[in-house]
């Protein structure tokens, strides 16, 4: 957080004149390779070199990734792995692959950066599954309520060779899509101004009948809609307003998503609901990766490893200590200095929710949704599989002690 807020002290005007003669990306990697007090000249020194070894060699490939609303003050924030991903990869590669980087919402945004890829106006994209899945629906299995009981168990998915049979692989067939990697979190309400002056939520009735923002994901409404939280489709960009202006009681996304978004000041109370995934995840156009040659795709799926390695310890690491995601919240974080409330609903309460809304006890509600995603799957139970694969670890497993693995190797 200290990095992030000591960047923004160097002046647009200056970062302008950085960008112009060095380019977006290099300046976006510089600047992520520093910590501590950021000046001027720290800031040019990194840039220049980060700026003489990326373009050391002629790149055989070119690739645009759209960051959505990232960049590197943020991504310091919500630990997605994006910067880390392109600098690897440009590193790996020696330079046969060259990553542009345009984040900040320049290129695309949060609904429609898949549909660019998808178009080929960019190669890459990093943005929410749930924001995504109005262009890729299949991206929706991740979303079925409560099949994920805890942050360790979505990583441990997500490393799981099967993941390749329920996610990865229907992904790309159906929508041109490799699924690369994703930071981990679980959705929860996030409750504005109207929630201020009320004792911090500590059971499920006193979220009832509230007026909540819902991305993209039709499976999120479902789960929404149970639980009595009036699901409103507005888009990212204009949930801040939103609850500014009171059209809207609260948010279902994420802790961090909260802190890099600057929702603070309009978030009263963060409520760990944990009823669906929060994934912030990058891919990439299948065809564009289908045209390298092999060993260039090995080097991607390998700097894909390392990025949701360092992802599943670092965003682990700022949800605490950066975001301020615990109670109490430490002194210092964004949390605190925001005055944002974290409410860790009691077992009982989250047990209530599960019981109300997951297809576990509410098979019916889920139906049409669920045959409709296993068809696209090619005929396998994705809720069920996905369910007993998530509980496999014991549920007191740290996020942090899971077991990293090259998910596309079933050796």
């Amino acid at each position: 957080m200290k990095a992030s807020k000591a960047l923004s002290q160097v002046s647009r005007r200056d970062l302008l004149k950085l960008t112009g003669t060095y380019g977006i990306s290099s300046v976006v990697m510089g600047a992520a390779t520093l910590t501590g007090a950021v000046t001027l000249p720290t800031l040019a020194r990194a840039v220049e070199s980060t700026y003489e070894k990326r373009f050391a060699n002629e790149p055989r490939h070119q690739l645009t990734l759209g960051a959505s609303g990232f960049n590197a003050r943020n991504l310091l924030i919500e630990r997605a792995g994006v910067l880390e991903f392109a600098r690897d990869l440009e590193e790996r590669t020696e330079g046969e692959i060259r990553v542009e980087f345009i984040g900040d919402n320049q290129i695309c945004g949060q609904l429609n950066c898949v549909e660019k890829t998808q178009l080929g106006v960019i190669d890459m994209f990093s943005a929410s599954t749930q924001n995504s899945a109005g262009g890729a629906p299949y991206l929706n299995v991740l979303d079925y309520a409560y099949m994920f009981p805890s942050r360790a168990a979505q990583y441990h998915f997500m490393y799981h060779p099967e993941s390749m049979r329920l996610l990865r692989d229907p992904l790309e067939r159906r929508h041109g899509l490799k699924f690369l990697f994703t930071h981990c979190e679980l959705r929860g309400l996030q409750m504005g101004q109207s929630f201020a002056d009320r004792p911090t939520v500590s059971t499920l009735e006193e979220l009832f009948g509230t007026r909540n923002r819902v991305t993209g994901t039709q499976l999120g409404r479902i789960a929404m809609q149970l639980l009595n939280l009036n699901p409103t489709p507005i888009a990212w960009e204009e949930t801040l307003d939103g609850l500014r202006q009171g059209l809207i009681d609260g948010a279902e996304t994420w802790a961090s998503a909260v802190a890099y978004a600057n929702m603070g000041p309009v978030v009263s109370q963060s409520v760990d609901l944990g009823f669906f995934c929060g994934t912030e995840h990058t891919a990439m156009s299948a065809a564009v990766y289908d045209a390298m040659e092999p060993h260039l795709q090995d080097a991607i799926m390998e700097s894909a490893y390392l990025a949701q390695v360092h992802v599943q310890a670092a965003n682990e690491a700022a949800l605490v200590k950066t975001v301020g995601h615990s109670n109490p919240v430490l002194p210092g974080t964004i949390f605190d200095q925001e005055d944002v409330r974290v409410a860790f609903l009691p077992e009982d309460q989250l047990r209530m929710a599960e019981e109300m809304c997951s297809p576990e006890f509410q098979p019916a509600e889920w139906e049409q949704w669920r045959e409709r995603i296993n068809n696209w799957q090619g005929g396998d139970d994705t809720y069920q599989d996905i369910y007993n694969i998530a509980r496999e670890i014991p549920t007191d497993t740290k996020p942090e002690n899971v077991e990293p693995r090259r998910w596309w190797r079933t050796a």
